[in-house]
């Protein structure tokens, strides 16, 4: 199960099984989202960084959120109290990015059990949930295992630059990017405006209604597959990738909640382009 509505969560807070709630606030503009955790939150979350815990800014090459080794994830995680066997809840305030990128990345390290909250902070209030205010709780450390060494080769499938460059071969690559970064008329980030040849473009909202709640699942399945996405392990690989492998998880966890496998490309157009900086003779990806 990859989404969790509010009503039940709610409800599950409220029975003895053991559940982690972690709040994944971060957009690109503000990327420390610990104020706006402290001026509300869910009650007994703690607050999980994207930058620093989600992260590993000193492996370089690989874009600009470089996965973090599954030692020093796990180590993030039992410091914020998170214990094997645990259901753990992800939510943000900003579209599913966070609190995708949580969710690939806590997958990816082997945890079963993660899921994203439908609408995030917005579902959570809207529904009636209880607000606890400041820093959150001290936790009790956890005991959470992670067992994959490195989350490149973890329990989720992921694109290296060249099988992200030959995808379109076999599969469809898809770009999370809004529609004018992907055509390269603008390009407010990276060194290069453009996208990966042969990329189709599916905007993140794409998979969203109004309210930020994931699209209804009939309605998912339409979206992928008006753009050949529509099976699923045993078929030819089809991927996802955005400015830097935070919002293409939104792509990747919607296709996930309808049975459909997608793999992420990390590094995304911040590694491909900063490659063509480096290797001017390369293809551009502009059409």
């Amino acid at each position: 199960m990859t989404l969790i509505t509010a009503t039940a969560l709610r409800d599950l807070l409220t029975t003895d099984a053991p559940v982690r709630v972690l709040d994944v606030r971060w957009t690109l503009a503000h990327p420390d989202g610990r104020d706006a955790f402290a001026g509300g939150h869910i009650p007994g979350a703690q607050y999980l960084d994207l930058d620093s815990q989600l992260s590993d800014h000193s492996r370089t090459c690989l874009g600009r959120h470089p996965l973090p080794t599954g030692p020093a994830l796990q180590k993030s995680l039992r410091g914020l109290g998170v214990n094997d066997g645990e259901t753990v809840v992800v939510y943000d305030d900003a579209q599913a990015a966070g609190s995708s990128r949580a969710w690939w990345t806590l997958t990816a390290a082997g945890l079963t059990d993660v899921r994203i909250l439908d609408g995030g902070w917005a579902a959570w209030q809207s529904d009636g949930g209880q607000v606890e205010t400041g820093p959150g709780r001290t936790p009790v450390p956890g005991d959470v295992t992670v067992t994959v060494e490195d989350l490149y080769d973890g329990a989720r499938r992921v694109l290296t630059r060249d099988q992200a460059a030959h995808i379109g071969e076999l599969g469809t690559l898809l770009d999370a990017r809004a529609s004018e970064r992907y055509r390269g008329e603008t390009e407010p980030v990276d060194p290069v405006a453009g996208h990966i040849p042969g990329a189709a473009n599916l905007p993140l909202t794409s998979v969203l209604d109004e309210e930020g709640r994931f699209l209804p699942a009939d309605q998912l399945r339409e979206v992928f597959a008006g753009l050949g996405v529509q099976r699923g392990d045993d078929d030819p690989v089809s991927g996802a990738y955005c400015g830097s492998g935070v919002s293409a998880a939104v792509l990747v966890a919607a296709a996930d909640s309808v049975g459909i496998s997608l793999a992420l490309f990390p590094g995304s157009w911040s590694q491909w382009s900063q490659d063509l900086v480096d290797e001017p003779d390369s293809t551009t990806g502009l059409n």
